[in-house]
């Protein structure tokens, strides 16, 4: 085979591509520009192997503009200016589409180059991106494109894609081929929603191939060699991190054990441990806190042991820690206080401590003020009625007991202390 398997295999028209029907059925936005060789600056976003270079193929071949490619990890400033002075040349009459991978990698001014020729309609840009456009493609350029967002492909849409390719290799292969029943769905749901990974899989086990009575046999054996960990995505401060660690932190506030222990599996399996245990950390306090407010110290005692420990032997009390929070009973009411308690600062709504509150201070005379505090230690039940806040915040409520056990015990406590 001349060219890598998941280039032959790349669709030429939409009918022909895997997934994104958000994008591409009949009536969506992306597919009525595509059809109408719409010129449209656009920006592709989402997980690699998804047809992001597949469907600006399909684009570049409905233009009549003169095709250039860049990819922005190796691309410079001159690439942009070698393309930008073809226009209006006889290299590229009619202007220039320039199809620019991984743009994230190009920074602020190179991105800028590019604005004065989107601007007049020299330059078609589509751009293709792994990370959040918003955070990583200059403002200007943004305004100037339309952002669609890829999903991953999911295993029943991979599979045609699958059969397809091993139906391309058995065509290939000089000896009778054959493959395991289930193989096909096995490649498919390993690949983790990457189109490329499927057929990169089928390629290196045709490869890899070693002929017996005189043909060749593709096992389940082999396919897992070749595909394990490729179903899981992630990339360290990338968008893949940060959707993991917010499903992690929302199964544990949904109460949900299973959940909770899958997605701290992704972590543990991509060798992170730093993301879980601030998550971790953090849910003891903001979903369980004084529900269970001995949960903090067993967390920050699960969290030291696995940094500890290291992995593997880390899992166990990282395990450990989302078992307890996601079943531990749960209570936002230090969460919502501290949040209202702040926002009042913020609204410059703080006023003048009251003074049985101030430090000790003394007069010009060098002697000490009056302050009038009463220590609550000298009466019973170690309270006293007593104004704490400013006197523009008196009786301003921040902390709302919890309906939980452990907080309408205090709240009972303190309601009898108190003669409320």
């Amino acid at each position: 085979m001349d060219r890598p398997l998941a280039d032959r295999i790349r669709p030429l028209d939409i009918e022909q591509v895997v997934g994104q029907k958000h994008l591409l059925a009949p009536g969506a936005l992306l597919r009525r520009f595509i059809e109408k060789g719409t010129d449209a600056n656009m920006i592709f976003y989402g997980p690699s192997g998804t047809g992001k270079t597949t469907i600006a193929n399909i684009i570049a071949n409905k233009t009549r503009r003169t095709l250039c490619r860049l990819n922005a990890t190796t691309a410079s400033l001159q690439d942009i200016k070698d393309i930008t002075a073809e226009v209006g040349t006889l290299l590229a009459p009619g202007g220039v589409l320039l199809y620019l991978d991984e743009i994230q990698y190009f920074n602020k001014k190179q991105q800028q180059s590019l604005l004065e020729f989107m601007e007049n309609g020299s330059v078609t840009l589509i751009a293709s991106t792994t990370e959040n456009p918003y955070f990583y493609v200059y403002a200007a350029l943004l305004s100037r494109s339309t952002v669609f967002e890829f999903k991953p492909v999911t295993a029943a849409e991979v599979r045609p894609a699958v059969e397809r390719a091993l139906q391309i290799v058995q065509s290939d292969s000089p000896l009778p081929l054959s493959w395991e029943d289930g193989l096909p769905d096995y490649i498919a749901q390993a690949c983790g929603g990457d189109v490329r990974k499927a057929m990169n899989a089928v390629e290196l086990l045709y490869t890899a191939s070693v002929p017996q009575d005189g043909s060749l046999r593709l096992t389940l054996a082999d396919a897992e060699q070749v595909s394990q960990r490729s179903a899981m995505r992630y990339d360290k401060g990338g968008d893949a991190m940060y959707d993991i660690a917010s499903a992690l932190m929302k199964s544990l506030r949904g109460s949900d054990p299973d959940a909770a222990l899958h997605y701290l599996a992704r972590f543990l399996e991509a060798g992170d441990l730093i993301t879980p245990c601030r998550r971790l950390l953090c849910s003891a306090s903001e979903d369980v806190g004084m529900a269970y407010p001995q949960a903090v110290s067993i967390v920050k005692a699960c969290v030291d042991t696995a940094m500890q420990l290291g992995l593997p032997e880390a899992q166990l009390p990282l395990a450990q820690a989302a078992v307890l929070l996601a079943t531990a009973p749960k209570s936002n009411s230090v969460c919502t206080a501290i949040a209202a308690a702040r926002a009042d600062v913020r609204k410059g709504r703080t006023g003048s401590i009251p003074r049985e509150l101030q430090n000790v201070h003394a007069d010009t005379t060098g002697q000490e003020r009056d302050q009038n505090y009463l220590y609550p230690h000298d009466f019973p039940g170690h309270w006293v009625r007593q104004q704490y806040l400013p006197d523009e915040l008196a009786g301003t409520v921040y902390y709302q007991y919890g309906d939980n056990k452990t907080e309408q015990a205090a709240k009972a406590y303190w309601e009898k202390i108190k003669g409320n």
